[in-house]
């Protein structure tokens, strides 16, 4: 019978070089779809407790969603997947690019490395089989090329697609990330690092194999529907004026419901970018190592980075596999001649704002100078900011910045460190591991500069203007993760209209009423984390999920893709399942849940006296117990009770 999901997976041991097929049975499908929930349930039990990230126990997973290439929208995602050596917990990162159908058309679901190569080897797979070939005149490459030697020595016969990792992750960069499609980066986590520990310098992967659904007819139905909402796009602002829409956004008392077709139209007219200015001005978008606020980077310092700046120079939209909408750019680089990935959101403000770096010439030349690396941009972005003020604070001299001037908004030598983080030279070697190995090198104060959650570097979401970012960023398994939950996201996501039971939240409500923990915030987190659950399962685009539950069918793309019959609060609890089990890893690699914390500035500990978070503080620790309470974990440490697991059907040797 037909369904979207191949029944199997690959597991490659680098160490010997065998390649196995393991068949996968029909209800752990319905248990834990596919992506990272398939994955969580595997490396749950085979990656042993005190596992070393960078060592041969590890495994480094690559998944692709339950919905990719169904027929579904969106659902282009594929996802990388093992123990971060970045936090030591969960890791996992989700990438768009072409890679994700690329996995099924070779027969499997998900592709997992084992053990550890004693020389460079890439992994090829097509629809006859799979090996490992020599990569030695690929190390030394970075991510670009390598992609393009690999099109080169396999693409005559049938097309390629290619993850690889660039010179980062050969250093072993505890925040280098793995490169799809000439520069989309699964960054999260440091698992490029992982790649390179393992030898592992590619997948190249030239498959054939169709995916086929359940109900073909309503998959098409329900795509066409989903595609009228994408389809439909009014006039819009100019860029100029985001920055002042923002700003009148900041001074109203009251704050209105968000609905996510008013998102949906900005990023298809700009992309990611559309946050630039208004981010700035609302007080979500971070500034000055977190410590800043716009008042320090008004409209007059924006306006290089302003939405239309970042769009004039796009020479074509670019869209992920499945993707109606296309939020991507391909754009001529500064010099006027070279084609690259238009800088996101994130990158934009972590390289800019974060640095007071007006120049956004620079931030075109450091995004692809790190694509090319692949090395994460909200990381890097991160330490540097750190970096600067550690400088300015005396902890760091020019006898330790090999002579570099590390100044709030001196874009040289900004463009300098990024260049000698990328080559562990210097410096450069000190921060190339992230802010909280920097600390542990530079000791004395830096602890108090050093803004991560967990030991990631958090995106640049800022809690004090939402406090379910700051809430996701320590209660995920994968901890400072800004792609998971928020209120402004449970706000897009409209589950109450699928879950009646679900809180809606009213269409204006006071600003202040975000600051306060109950259970309502808690219900609304939860839901969060079990709905991201569920689509990155699915293989589903967080953008395309911002459409509202009512406009992008996920449950009911499920249903038609695989036969069951399933209701939306039972793919909640699928979600909830997945969610407990990536805890469940964490505890057994010896991370307690509660000692996950976010820096205190980031909290408004102590408040901000200026600017568009002033006086605003998180109440983090009272907002965790209520969510835990909710998923069913013990308040105090977040490890999941006996009565949680046996509603999931879980239990802690075996999910």
């Amino acid at each position: 019978m037909d369904r979207s999901y191949m029944g199997k997976v690959l597991w490659v041991d680098l160490s010997t070089g065998t390649i196995t097929t393991e068949a996968i049975p029909d209800h752990l499908y319905s248990r834990f779809l596919s992506g990272t929930g398939l994955a969580s349930w595997l490396l749950y039990r085979r990656i042993p407790a005190g596992a070393d990230p960078l060592g041969p126990e590890n495994i480094l997973g690559f998944a692709s969603g339950l919905l990719t290439a169904s027929g579904s929208l969106f659902t282009g995602r594929w996802m990388v997947v093992g123990k971060s050596p970045l936090t030591g917990t969960w890791g996992d990162a989700n990438c768009g690019g072409n890679l994700a159908p690329g996995i099924k058309a070779c027969g499997v679901d998900a592709i997992f490395f084992s053990g550890k190569s004693d020389h460079p080897v890439y992994f090829y797979a097509d629809t006859k089989g799979a090996e490992l070939r020599d990569a030695a005149h690929l190390w030394g490459k970075d991510a670009v090329e390598t992609e393009q030697l690999l099109i080169a020595e396999n693409g005559a016969r049938r097309r390629v697609r290619v993850a690889c990792i660039g010179m980062a992750g050969e250093r072993r960069s505890l925040i280098a990330g793995i490169v799809n499609h000439g520069g989309r980066l699964a960054a999260r986590s440091g698992l490029g690092a992982v790649m390179g520990a393992k030898g592992l310098k590619a997948l190249a992967l030239c498959g054939a194999r169709r995916v086929h659904a359940y109900d073909r007819r309503r998959m098409k139905a329900l795509s066409l529907s989903c595609n009228d909402h994408v389809a439909f796009q009014p006039p819009f602002l100019n860029g100029t004026m985001t920055a002042y829409l923002g700003a009148l956004m900041r001074m109203l008392p009251a704050q209105m419901k968000l609905d996510g077709m008013l998102y949906k139209v900005m990023l298809k007219k700009w992309g990611t970018v559309n946050q630039n200015q208004m981010a700035i001005e609302v007080g979500d978008a971070p500034v000055m190592n977190w410590k800043g606020s716009n008042r320090d980077f008004g409209p007059d310092k924006s306006k290089l980075i302003d939405p239309d700046e970042f769009t004039r120079p796009v020479v074509a939209k670019y869209y992920c596999y499945s993707c109606p909408l296309g939020c991507g750019g391909i754009s001529l680089a500064p010099d006027g001649a070279t084609e690259v990935h238009r800088p996101e959101y994130e990158s934009t403000i972590a390289l800019g704002g974060l640095c007071l770096n007006e120049d956004a010439d620079s931030i075109y030349y450091l995004n692809e100078l790190l694509n090319r690396a692949g090395m994460d941009t909200i990381s890097v972005g991160g330490t540097v900011a750190f970096a600067i003020e550690c400088f300015e604070k005396g902890l760091l001299t020019p006898l330790d910045t090999d002579g570099l001037t590390l100044t709030w908004g001196n874009t040289e030598a900004i463009v300098r460190l990024v260049e000698k983080m990328v080559r562990r030279e210097g410096i450069g070697d000190l921060l190339a591991d992230g802010t909280r190995r920097a600390v542990e090198r530079i000791g004395r104060d830096a602890g108090e500069m050093a803004v991560h959650a967990g030991g990631q570097e958090l995106g640049m979401h800022d809690g004090r203007y939402d406090p379910g970012f700051a809430l996701h960023n320590v209660v995920e398994p994968t901890p400072g993760r800004h792609t998971i939950g928020a209120y402004m996201y449970y706000e897009m996501f409209q589950l109450w209209r699928k879950i009646p039971d679900l809180p809606d939240p009213s269409l204006f409500y006071l600003k202040g009423s975000k600051y306060r923990a109950n259970r309502e915030k808690a219900i609304m987190g939860a839901a969060c984390s079990q709905y991201m659950n569920v689509i990155n399962g699915a293989g589903c685009c967080l953008f395309g999920a911002f459409l509202g539950a009512h406009r992008i069918p996920v449950f009911e793309w499920l249903n038609a893709a695989t036969g069951w019959d399933l209701s939306p609060q039972a793919y909640l609890t699928v979600g909830h399942r997945i969610q407990t089990v990536k805890q469940m890893f964490n505890i057994r690699q010896g991370i307690a849940p509660k000692d996950i914390r976010l820096s205190k500035r980031v909290l408004g500990e102590p408040p901000q006296q200026a600017g568009a978070n002033k006086g605003r503080t998180v109440p983090l620790e009272k907002l965790r117990r209520y969510y835990w309470r909710e998923m069913g974990y013990e308040i105090d440490s977040g490890v999941p009770t006996d009565a949680c697991l046996a509603h999931l059907g879980l239990d802690k040797n075996e999910a």
